[in-house]
């Protein structure tokens, strides 16, 4: 190939390699920034052979489908056509959109096509809240980006990019499974494809705040103190911090870098799961304000125990999926993530496990309003590629992501790296950066992941996995009576457990098919999970427990639960049916629940 072939060719399709290229740093607290929304309708082109992308010799192709081209006359030849194909509604999956879609996986393009007049003086961004898995972005035909991860936003400056009127935008989406990805080709999950959540464009002054942190100063509960960063041409440009109900109001100047740090006297209503305070606090510099809601709170590991604003804390928890109620699919606005959390609320739990990913920053932001505390985790799931370099940067960037987004959200508590990962030399190594890195980023939460057992003998389990020493919390998942026996081995067990540090069992439980009655020896009624549910929580009593988070608030799709009549694509262990219907199990946990401080 000509050199100048090459050169052409790299204009129109960059080489894509890393797990981000071209990102502008993340901008934050996106609620309360003047956006324009592309949410809505979009056209899409299902692309199994990738002939979007490739000619057909496989190389990338100049004439792709992000060219948005139409024929100049009868005669011209264009093989695709957005205009003419379908629509879907963006946010959402492809799977839950499209029935000929359910359980596919490959490449999707999707077009967008609006109106905008950019304002001279004035900055534009494009903000994705989530694309899973790995999405090209293009901008009235030209690339501006790329991005791996399918749970995490990320955004690209498009300042000069952005036309007065007619404008489009067009992302090859791609959730294929690979085993060098995060997560890797092996879960317990549905791999929902598409643009998953919303997509915005971002309008802020050629100096604006990109982001920011507010809290509790370690230690003290009469001090609020934090950082802002400057994004800009006027980097030293004055910030002003204001929290009107607390009367105070201070004025930083950044240095040189945009940054700046302050300090402010002040004694805060602390956030609480029975008085779940939010605090309006502004920011201000010249010619615009922004505003965040903030809970202040305190949260640490004594011991064996979890404390919450200097007390001791049960955490009554329960596992989530990002799975909508009534109907199968990814959640995708703030009232399905309303009714998930309203249910753990009516369990009596406290706390939420996000599981296997970070959520959607509805979830998030619900879960602060209405007191639950939560785990945030990203989906280092079960046989991720632990050699890997480049596997490892893409779990860096998405844990990065998560806690950038969230690192504001008090009710978070607890970031966990990891989820029921063999042990082994290279993991160590692998998993222990992630600590590293998370604590780089926020040293502010507890850390933790849910680690595998051993056993002395069939009813003497403990932990010993080396990572136990540098986490905070130690965290396992329990299936003793569901893969583990039937549920009267709880009562056999005699738990070896660490007594230095705070233990919450991550998991826990077993599958009913709601409606299926019988005797409770009998698998997969909901008799079974209710013994096995009373048997786990009096095994529970008798072990020296920081929090229990049963597996799970509901059931959701998975492709690896294929037992017809009773899975039929489902994975039963919910104690709720994707139909919203409690199962007898969700009352024993109710009641258990009641009954703890």
């Amino acid at each position: 190939m000509k050199r100048s072939l090459v050169f052409l060719l790299m204009i129109w399709f960059p080489v894509i390699g890393k797990a981000n290229q071209n990102l502008f740093p993340l901008i934050t607290n996106i609620p309360h920034r003047e956006t324009f929304s592309l949410n809505g309708d979009w056209d899409y082109i299902v692309d199994r052979y990738e002939t979007g992308y490739y000619d057909y010799r496989l190389r990338p192709s100049k004439w792709g489908f992000f060219r948005d081209q139409k024929p100049r006359n009868q005669s011209d030849l264009v093989e695709y056509s957005f205009e003419d194909s379908k629509k879907m509604f963006i946010p959402r999956d492809w799977n839950s959109s499209d029935p000929e879609l359910n359980f596919y996986e490959g490449t999707v393009w999707f077009r967008k096509s609006f109106d905008f007049y950019p304002v001279n003086n004035e900055r534009y961004f494009l903000y994705f809240g989530a694309v899973n898995y790995e999405a090209l972005v293009y901008l009235n035909g030209q690339f501006i980006g790329s991005h791996k991860g399918g749970f995490t936003p990320f955004n690209f400056e498009v300042t000069g990019k952005l036309k007065e009127g007619q404008n489009y935008i067009v992302v090859k989406v791609d959730n294929t499974r690979h085993k060098d990805e995060v997560p890797t080709v092996n879960t317990d999950w549905w791999n929902y494809g598409g643009i998953t959540r919303d997509v915005l464009i971002v309008k802020e002054p050629e100096t604006f705040i990109r982001d920011f942190s507010i809290a509790l100063t370690e230690g003290k509960y009469n001090e609020i103190s934090g950082w802002i960063q400057l994004d800009g041409i006027n980097l030293q440009t004055p910030i002003t911090i204001d929290i009107p109900e607390l009367n105070k109001k201070i004025s930083v100047t950044p240095d040189e870098t945009g940054r700046a740090t302050f300090f402010l006297k002040a004694k805060p209503v602390l956030w609480s799961p029975q008085n779940p305070k939010l605090y309006d606090v502004y920011f201000s510099t010249v010619g615009k304000t922004m505003k965040e809601k903030i809970a202040f709170r305190h949260i640490e590991a004594i011991g064996n125990q979890v404390f919450l604003n200097g007390k001791p804390i049960f955490l009554r928890g329960v596992c989530i999926h990002e799975e909508a109620p009534y109907r199968a699919g990814r959640f995708s606005n703030p009232a399905e993530a309303h009714t998930l959390l309203s249910w753990a609320k009516e369990m009596n739990a406290n706390f939420v496990r996000l599981a296997h990913y970070p959520h959607n920053e509805y979830m998030v932001r619900e879960a602060e309003k209405m007191g639950l505390l939560i785990w945030s985790e990203i989906p280092v799931y079960w046989t991720i590629n632990f050699t890997s370099k480049e596997t490892l940067q893409n779990a860096k960037n998405q844990l990065e992501e998560m806690i950038t987004r969230d690192k504001n959200r008090g009710a978070i508590i607890i970031w966990s790296l990891a989820n029921e990962t063999p042990v082994s030399e290279e993991r160590n190594q692998f998993l222990s950066q992630l600590v590293m890195h998370a604590r780089n980023i926020d040293n502010t939460r507890l850390i933790s992941m849910a680690m595998e057992k051993d056993y002395h003998d069939p009813f003497t389990p403990s932990i010993k996995d080396p990572l136990m020493n540098i986490v905070d919390v130690i965290s396992f998942n329990s299936y003793i009576g569901w893969y583990d026996g039937l549920p009267e081995k709880c009562a056999k067990m005699n738990w070896l457990l660490p007594d230095d540090k705070p233990v919450i069992i991550s998991e826990f439980g077993g599958g009913a098919k709601q409606g299926f009655h019988g005797d409770k020896n009998q698998r997969w009624t909901e008799e079974f999970q209710e013994e096995l549910y009373i048997q786990s929580v009096a095994m529970f009593d008798k072990m020296n427990v920081a929090g229990t988070c049963p597996w799970i608030l509901m059931d959701f799709k998975s492709p690896r639960r294929l037992l017809p009549k009773i899975q039929d694509g489902w994975n039963r262990k919910g104690l709720i049916s994707n139909d919203g219907i409690k199962k007898k199990a969700f009352f024993i946990m109710k009641n258990w629940y009641e009954d703890k401080p």
